[in-house]
């Protein structure tokens, strides 16, 4: 009988430890979250956001403050699913110093019709100055941070 209760003593002092390292991260967590995300963007919010693509139909003015990069994705793709939380990290990483904006190419066709995207994920690194690159497929967060260093903040 001794044995069973030391043995249930043990086991809720384990399971309270356990819970407490659960706030713990859960705390670390709450505080990544506070910081900057990807940006999700419909039509209109892309031509009042990064570029006004009707009214200066041949002319690229980005209209934003800082760097972006604008995610053509779906969400039934799996390297655009591999990607998100590369991007993620990235977001919060890098905070103000750029925008990372998601396109859902299902629900924006016409948008995605526009820049020509036949495949993805295409990615589409906004410098302040110059034109923008596009990528296509997935990459891995070193190559991100690459080409956000030498693209979009020209380090």
């Amino acid at each position: 009988m001794k044995k069973i209760i030391l043995a249930a003593a043990m086991m809720s002092l384990v399971v309270s430890s356990c819970n407490g390292k659960q706030k713990e991260t859960e705390k670390a967590t709450n505080k990544t979250e506070n910081k900057m995300k990807t940006i999700h963007l419909t039509k209109s919010d892309f031509l009042t956001k990064v570029a006004n693509y009707e009214t200066t139909p041949n002319e690229w003015k980005y209209l934003g403050d800082k760097p972006a990069i604008v995610d053509f994705y779906a969400s039934w793709c799996g390297p655009c699913k591999t990607i998100a939380p590369i991007l993620e990290e990235l977001a919060a990483e890098y905070g103000d110093q750029i925008y990372i904006y998601k396109v859902d190419t299902e629900e924006e066709q016409e948008l995605a019709a526009a820049f020509g995207i036949r495949s993805i994920p295409t990615l589409l690194f906004i410098p302040m100055d110059g034109e923008p690159q596009m990528a296509q497929g997935a990459m891995p967060k070193a190559s991100f941070k690459e080409a956000i260093e030498k693209v979009l903040l020209k380090k």
